[in-house]
């Protein structure tokens, strides 16, 4: 569970396959509108519904993508999640609402996880 809730991809709002400046960058941004109190950043979407978000978890978050292995074990889980749930604000709203596209696993986090094809090195 705590793989999907507090997954550095999600706290930080970031694709799975962002570069590392854009994580830096959202960092410091969310980092500073936490600061200003800034209702937009005070929580995030989950597959598991939304969670409240904190400096504390934004910068573990963000120490999280500079290590090379958690990094990857980030990619995976929220890069195979289900979609976001947005929180609910009404019966309408939520029945319109379409899954988020899932993005494919790239060729070289499956070989790096012991995933990849027979014959592939």
């Amino acid at each position: 569970m705590k793989a999907l809730l507090e997954n550095p991809f999600f706290v930080l709002d970031v694709p799975w396959d962002a570069p590392r400046a854009t994580v830096e960058r959202e960092a410091q941004k969310l980092l500073g509108m936490l600061e200003l109190g800034f209702a937009a950043a005070q929580t995030y979407n989950t597959p598991l519904g939304p969670q409240p978000r904190t400096n504390e978890l934004v910068r573990a978050a963000v120490a999280a993508l500079r290590d090379p292995n958690t990094r990857v074990q980030a990619e995976f889980w929220a890069a195979h999640a289900g979609p976001m749930q947005a929180p609910a604000t009404s019966a309408a709203t939520t029945a319109e609402a379409e899954p988020a596209p899932r993005r494919p696993a790239t060729p070289m986090l499956l070989q790096q996880l012991g995933w990849a094809a027979r014959g592939a090195k």
